[in-house]
């Protein structure tokens, strides 16, 4: 663009002067209540805490997950119940307005009397605890979760060098991860999920706890009944826990409905009333009375466990569709009047904060990162478009807000219609880096690899960043690990040590690089350093497996998945039946590809530099060596479709998947899958890793997803895509997640033609059959102001990872990551 040109602004840039467009008229509850949200303080509550202790206290000797049903009946009865002045769904997790989380002391308990009054300062995450709620932790909570929280046994069980790896030599402070390899399933209980929101809705719980009595009624054998007798007791206790949680909102309804002057606000608060008393305990009539239920059942398993920051809402449209249509058919409600039903969902999402309180966990979730992936579009489970009205109506409640939940996800295929995927493509232009696309043709094969039926793997919807489950068939919901390519490259050419780390031997020998005569000893020498890396995740995920059934349930999201009821057992045992899918993340792909590039190019191939050189430039993170240093930054980059980068980076897929289907050889019946998906950790892992040789300084962040390392694509989207295509490993069933990000210029696609730009695009990574796409669409300027006067950007939504996010709460390091990204054009 010339300088003389205009600069061309997204319509979200347009908004953040915070003028109501004509369009937005008769949304002003919505906006309303989005403007006390962003002013609001995080806060850190307890009341679920505090009840959840009192009952674990009580209930000592008993099953554990009769255990976790009684909790959960104790919270039921006497957490606070609130209902805000403009709420219209109603269910939250603590008695206050505005942003608030919950806290587990199961996973967080021993953590609480290291947190310290008021933690707003931490750099990443930062929220507030009030003095009240300070003291019940500290004196109440923490003092019984001492030695009885998850974290501390999992750590102690884990093999001594493989917690060295995890927590350092010192292994004092087991919340703060080395940034090696890392764990996410200490400080959460469990993965992304879906729950079978259908199944709520046209059942009703009263129809689940029934299932749960015969079940138990027919029961004969003594061995039997001790096996399966204290889960089917849970399901109904946990049944009657949520009929009571909802009556009791329905009850509140009615007393302000009592008290209320306001005639329109009356009549709301006894609708809310009436459907409470009706939902979730019977089948669902009506779309109120359906969205009603998935959100009680959504919170209500939020109450229940701390997820992995997501628990999917999943095929919206598609289990929605039936009562919108009966609605509008017979004049029981109007478009509208469901647009602001959902906008209201949505909202309270925004209300329902996910805060993990370890310092390991804020750095994996930078700007509050929660998933609750909406999925859309797609295919039904005969193959045909599942494209309806409540598809576009979707679509429309996230036009124009400035909110970032829920994080929504439109399934792509070969034949989605041009109509749908225009709208999409008009919310994607819109700037706050939503919706997420995922493609049928890569994700529906894979499943049918990994032993899913086809009806079944035409079901899957999005649950986290960019993976996705299939509500009553994945069984595996154990948080996974990761490993930190970057490292692993540092590794390889300092003998299995790190310099941030002083001598102490991380990785595996493979020798002094100074004595590599080619680049194949380079290569042999990644690779054992990576899998020496890998072999420890999958060390902490088999420990992890093994400690947690010792000190999770979850009752609640047990008894809506058919599996678990059909051989009574809880989510965290494992199951005989169902895809048991285990999650290994690899964080940095390009920038260890590019790494490697470079020293084939200039050490080896043209032989512009020896590898001492090249050595001794990166142990002074290339001061006074900026030659060198430009020569590494010039040398072939993955991402625009350079053959020789783009065979290292599908190589290093090929070390990783080959191992984990070795590995799958000693467990049958579960798949081990590589996932390219890094949430913030790619900020994190770079701050360990010093200067690597693609020209990267010591401490900045590492490649993003499968993207390119900063500013090293100069061959535009094509070339992007075309690396993505060429790196993956097609005849692999270990593959899973792949996610990519594509920043453009919002004047590359403005007005008509930029739409069909667009739209082309997409289409031709669809018929590339990769496997995920997002994009930003925002001016770099834009967020340079942002940085400067953050109050005045408060709302700006951009994409981050696999979720969008407030700019202005990321830390600085994110933010200029984010900056730092190549802006394309079409």
């Amino acid at each position: 663009m010339s300088c003389c040109e205009p600069l061309v602004l997204s319509p979200q840039e347009m908004w953040l002067e915070g003028k109501m467009k004509d369009e937005d008229k008769g949304r002003e509850r919505t906006f309303r209540r989005m403007e006390a949200i962003r002013k609001s303080q995080i806060l850190l509550c307890t009341d679920r805490a505090r009840l959840f202790t009192e009952s674990m206290k009580a209930t000592e000797r008993k099953p554990l997950i009769l255990r976790w049903a009684l909790a959960l009946q104790h919270i039921a009865e006497n957490i606070p119940v609130y209902i805000g002045e403009d709420d219209l769904i109603v269910g939250k997790g603590e008695n206050h307005p505005g942003r608030c989380g919950m806290l587990y002391p199961e996973i967080d308990g021993a953590y609480l009397d290291r947190m310290g009054e008021n933690i707003c300062g931490r750099p990443d995450t930062p929220f507030y605890v009030s003095k009240e709620d300070y003291k019940i932790m500290t004196e109440e909570i923490a003092p019984y979760w001492k030695d009885k929280s998850f974290p501390e046994t999992f750590v102690a069980a884990l093999p001594e060098d493989t917690r060295t790896l995890m927590f350092g030599a010192d292994q004092e402070n087991i919340y703060q991860q080395f940034g090696i390899i890392f764990c996410s399933g200490n400080f959460r209980a469990s993965h992304n999920w879906v729950i079978d929101y259908k199944k709520v809705a046209e059942r009703g719980i009263k129809d689940i706890k029934k299932q749960a009595q015969e079940k138990l009624a027919a029961i004969e054998n003594p061995f039997e009944r001790v096996e399966k007798e204290p889960f089917l007791q849970s399901v109904i206790i946990t049944c009657d826990a949520i009929v009571i949680w909802a009556k009791r909102y329905a009850q509140s309804a009615r007393e302000m409905a009592q008290k209320e002057s306001n005639p329109a606000r009356k009549a709301e608060l006894l609708q809310i009333a009436e459907i409470c008393e009706w939902v979730p305990e019977n089948p669902a009539r009506t779309f109120y009375e359906a969205l009603q239920t998935q959100w009680f059942a959504y919170m209500f398993c939020r109450l229940e466990q701390l997820g992995a920051a997501s628990l999917s809402l999943g095929r919206m449209d598609q289990y929605l569709y039936p009562y919108y249509k009966k609605d509008i058919e017979e004049g029981r409600m109007t478009r509208d009047q469901a647009r602001e039903l959902l906008e209201s969902v949505w909202v309270n999402m925004s209300e329902a904060m996910f805060i993990m309180a370890s310092p390991a966990a804020g750095s994996f979730t930078e700007g509050y990162a929660h998933f609750e992936g909406v999925t859309i579009g797609g295919q039904t489970r005969e193959g045909k478009d599942a494209t309806n009205e409540v598809s576009y109506l979707i679509l429309d409640s996230k036009r124009g807000i400035p909110i970032n939940y829920p994080d929504m996800g439109v399934r792509i295929h070969a034949q989605t219609p041009d109509k749908f995927l225009r709208a999409v493509t008009e919310i994607i232009k819109e700037g706050q880096g939503y919706p997420k696309l995922l493609n049928d043709e890569e994700i529906v094969p894979l499943y049918l690899a990994k032993g899913v039926s086809y009806e079944d793997a035409l079901d899957y919807c999005i649950a986290g960043c960019v993976e996705n489950r299939i509500p009553n068939v994945d069984t595996y919901a154990t948080p996974a690990g990761a490993v930190n390519f970057g490292a692993a490259v540092e590794l390889t050419l300092n003998n299995g040590r790190m310099k941030l780390y002083g001598d102490y031997q991380f990785g595996a020998e493979t020798g002094d690089p100074r004595n590599f005569t080619s680049f194949e000893e380079v290569m042999n020498a990644y690779r054992t350093q990576h899998l020496y890396l890998l072999k420890h995740v999958l060390t902490q995920q088999a420990v992890l497996d093994e400690v947690k059934t010792k000190f999770m349930a979850a009752p609640m999201t047990s008894m809506v998945h058919d599996i678990c009821m059909e051989e009574c057992q809880d989510l965290h045992h494992r199951l005989k039946r169902g895809l048991r899918e285990i999650y290994c993340d690899a964080i940095g792909y390009a920038t260890a590809a590019d790494s490697l590039a470079a020293i084939k190019k200039l050490v080896f191939d043209n032989k512009k530099l020896t590898m001492g050189e090249l050595l001794d430039a990166l142990a002074v993170n290339f001061e006074g060596k900026e030659a060198i240093r430009q020569m590494c930054l010039n040398a072939p980059k993955y991402a625009n479709n350079d053959p020789e980068a783009d065979a290292i980076a599908k190589e290093l897929e090929k070390y990783h998947l080959d191992y984990l289907e070795e590995q799958n050889k000693e467990i049958p019946g579960t798949v081990l899958s590589l996932r390219m998906v890094p949430v913030t950790l790619h900020i994190a892992f770079g701050k360990v890793v010093g200067a690597t040789p693609n020209g990267r300084k010591a401490g900045m962040p590492l490649a993003e997803g499968t993207g390119a390392s900063h500013g090293c694509d100069t061959k535009g989207p094509t070339g992007l895509l075309m690396s993505n295509v060429n790196s993956k490993n097609k005849g692999s069933k270990n593959r899973q997640a792949r996610l990519l990000n594509l920043k453009l210029s919002p004047g590359s696609v403005k007005g008509e033609e930029g739409t069909r730009k667009l739209m082309s695009l997409i289409r031709t990574w669809c018929d590339m059959k990769l496997y995920h796409i997002q994009f930003n669409i925002i001016n770099r300027e834009t967020l340079l102001a942002a940085q400067k006067d953050p109050e005045k950007y408060r709302s700006l939504v951009i994409r981050v990872a696999g979720y969008s996010a407030y700019f202005t709460e990321l830390s600085k390091e994110l933010q200029d990551e984010i900056i730092a990204r190549t802006e394309q054009s079409l």
